[in-house]
């Protein structure tokens, strides 16, 4: 994958222009959209895949899927989703993939019994197409980008440039935030999640797109920052991302950052020398100090809120009932469903219908694992254990990916808290399938294993 030809600063810069230019005039975010398709399907083309650029594009796509929805440049819920897939196949296309990557097409196997239930049911109610596009897509992304990026061997610097890809459209979304909402204190009333330092669109997936920022600016700076001027422009942004990453008083994004740096800050420690640990004290105790930086300014815009919601109270200072939202009462009907309906479950995308029937709960799943339970039964159970243990095999082999418990971690809180909403855990996911390696052979630079 060659490095990017324009420099990071100017890409920097014209990520903040696009942010500027699409809130001055939001008609302006579906061309930025349609241009995006447009101009990754030429490059694919001209360059025939030979340096993965289906990954790049996709990580692209990925990073600005939250932009395009707060700005209405999305042409559907699934348009990113599907967009990914659509590369992911174009890559296989061109560059083949893994033998050994079966294992994915059987998970996709996994999912028709779901599907065979859902098309049976009868009901006027319920649009079967719809429930099954917006509760499958997510797998089926997730199934298909794995097959492609399975044991594809790639340069640790190529790898950067992905995550790097992922990072600049999150960078159009802070400053989106900041304009459409530049005063939090204005706005911040209470300890519930906030639409108005949100963009006006969920607050969750806001907050799961900030997290992965900050997750690609703390690698930026501590990895990839060589003069102070560059050391200076990751830090502040990875200030602005994580302030505005918590004024969303969503908490799941930013608790999935922080354990995503944790857990490189770790593999990072462990894998250094005696000299690179002595470094590394300092990064720790410098990391901690712009958290608290971050925290103590959060806590004086929000005049103190922002505690109370990770400590789960309500403005008065009341504890919550719940941890998770109302999630865990969703979670528990997800589970009795399961219980009553163990070997086929209920069926793709049935699950939201049913519980309206039985608990009169219409909330959607925020928790794709009892989700596949209801819905997938034993099938789900199989599922679920292919995309919790594969990883780790490839990993045995492959402890040059550094990335790889970050992006393990990212996928499995997300799941748990947004689902499959975006293309995020799914793409993320896949990626912690690679082969990393700090330099290897020319030849073998697009191969798989």
């Amino acid at each position: 994958m060659k490095k990017l030809s324009l420099s990071y600063n100017l890409l920097l810069l014209i990520h903040a222009i696009i942010a500027i230019v699409i809130f001055a005039a939001p008609f302006l975010s579906r061309i930025y959209a349609l241009a995006i398709i447009i101009i990754g399907f030429f490059i694919v083309y001209k360059s025939k895949n030979k340096n993965n650029e289906v990954i790049l594009i996709s990580a692209y796509l990925v990073g600005v899927e939250v932009f395009l929805r707060m700005t209405g440049g999305n042409f559907n819920n699934e348009f990113v989703k599907t967009s990914v897939i659509f590369f992911m196949l174009l890559g296989m296309i061109y560059s083949n993939f893994s033998t050994n990557a079966f294992i994915y097409w059987f998970f996709l196997i996994l999912l028709i019994p779901g599907i065979l239930i859902t098309s049976t049911v009868i009901n006027y109610d319920v649009d079967i197409k719809k429930s099954l596009v917006f509760n499958l897509s997510g797998p089926v992304c997730l199934a298909i980008s794995s097959i492609y990026m399975f044991k594809r061997r790639i340069l640790f610097s190529d790898l950067q440039n992905i995550v790097v890809a992922m990072g600049l459209p999150i960078v159009s979304t802070t400053i989106y935030l900041f304009l459409f909402n530049p005063s939090v204190k204005d706005v911040v009333t209470g300890t519930q999640s906030n639409f108005e330092t949100s963009g006006g669109f969920g607050p969750n997936q806001v907050s799961t797109a900030l997290g992965l920022g900050m997750f690609v600016f703390f690698t930026q700076l501590i990895l990839f920052s060589k003069t102070k001027k560059v050391i200076l422009i990751n830090g502040a942004l990875l200030i602005f991302i994580t302030y505005r990453g918590i004024v969303t008083f969503s908490r799941g994004g930013v608790i999935t950052a922080v354990v995503m740096i944790v857990c490189l800050l770790s593999l990072l420690y462990l894998f250094s020398n005696a000299k690179g640990k002595s470094k590394f004290v300092w990064v720790f105790i410098l990391t901690a100090l712009m958290g608290i930086g971050v925290w103590t300014y959060s806590s004086l815009q929000t005049n103190g809120l922002i505690e109370k919601r990770y400590a789960n109270q309500d403005a008065a200072g009341r504890t919550k009932k719940d941890r998770l939202g109302g999630r865990e009462e969703i979670m528990g009907e997800e589970l009795t469903i399961f219980l009553d309906n163990p070997i086929l479950g209920i069926g793709a995308g049935m699950g939201k219908q049913i519980r309206k029937e039985t608990f009169g709960e219409e909330a959607a799943s925020h928790n794709e694992v009892t989700r596949m339970l209801s819905e997938h039964g034993l099938f789900g159970i199989f599922g679920l254990i292919i995309l919790f243990i594969t990883p780790f095999v490839v990993y045995i082999n492959n402890k040059q990916h550094l990335y790889f418990l970050s992006f393990f971690v990212f996928w499995m809180l997300t799941i748990n808290h947004a689902a499959m909403r975006t293309a995020a855990p799914a793409f993320v996911y896949a990626l912690s399938l690679l082969l990393v390696q700090v330099k290897i052979p020319e030849k073998e630079k697009n191969s798989v294993d």
